[in-house]
């Protein structure tokens, strides 16, 4: 199923935590502490009940961590860019406090975007085609489950349509995500996600570092 179909039809639950989720995998270009975000993933598994207060808690921790970076005195990260911590700054402020599905699947749809441009922006392949090519690739691969590995197969072969490794990656990474929330309950299913969110993170710190030390 392609993602914008698992987002379309998941729940709550699978929209908060799919949402975070993206957001949680662009954190370590902002900042180094992803904690910030596991008392939220607890709020989710409560099922919305504690969701508005710990979103509001979440605001606030990665707001003191942002400033805390941009204090004098701090130490410089080159692998974090401003652009991306204003980027998780902005949407985790515009997530909906309601608990429904409507506002949800907006901005966790929004978060999935995002997450797949911040990703596309790092891949090896580039944008060398321009912005509304590369637009055109991230839409189809979202809209359609079988052309990810096409586009994976295209960008190998030097194709105009393809896309690069680590946006082929964050792609399935979100598709597998919904997936497990849609057939796992409880707390299990949450964990399952979570863990792959931090390897996607992992990866995506690891090439931006490698990125930070090549530039010298």
């Amino acid at each position: 199923m392609s993602l914008v179909k698992l987002i379309d039809q998941a729940d709550e639950r699978g929209l908060a935590a799919s949402g975070l989720a993206c957001l949680e995998r662009c954190l370590p270009l902002p900042v180094e502490n992803a904690d910030v975000f596991r008392p939220l993933w607890a709020g989710i598994g409560s099922g919305g009940r504690e969701w508005p207060g710990r979103l509001a808690a979440a605001r606030l921790a990665l707001d003191q961590v942002v400033a805390a970076r941009k204090a004098p005195g701090a130490d410089a990260d080159p692998t974090a860019p401003d652009v991306t911590a204003a980027l998780v700054t902005t949407l985790l402020g515009s997530a909906p406090g309601q608990w429904a599905a409507g506002p949800l699947r907006t901005w966790a749809d929004t978060c999935s975007v995002v997450a797949l441009e911040v990703h596309q922006k790092l891949d090896a392949v580039g944008d060398e085609s321009g912005a509304p090519a590369a637009a055109e690739r991230l839409s189809r691969c979202r809209e359609d489950a079988a052309a990810v590995p096409d586009a994976v197969e295209g960008a190998e072969t030097g194709d105009a349509v393809g896309v690069g490794p680590l946006l082929a990656g964050e792609l399935r990474r979100q598709i597998r995500i919904l997936e497990i929330l849609a057939e796992t309950d409880g707390p299990a299913g949450l964990r399952l996600a979570m863990d792959l969110s931090t390897e996607g993170r992992r990866v995506l710190r690891a090439v931006v570092a490698r990125r930070a030390r090549a530039r010298g």
